[in-house]
């Protein structure tokens, strides 16, 4: 089974990662619907965000404006 799997998997809410980008809730809830920010609807209305899918996200802007974070 993977279920233990799942189990250990970090969900964040849109107002946690607007809080951590910088952004509205507004502007999360918009990217999620158009894809934008990969995230998922576990009871099949609200959405959450993979807390590794936001980490890959951050390092792929991070990429796109050239930063070099050392």
């Amino acid at each position: 089974m993977d279920e233990q799997a799942g189990a250990h998997e970090r969900l964040l809410t849109p107002e946690q990662v607007a809080e951590r980008l910088g952004l509205s809730v507004l502007t999360v809830r918009d990217w999620l619907r158009s894809g934008r920010l990969p995230g998922v609807k576990p009871g099949g209305r609200v959405w959450r965000v993979r807390a590794h899918d936001l980490d890959a996200y951050i390092r792929g802007l991070s990429r796109e404006s050239g930063g070099s974070e050392k």
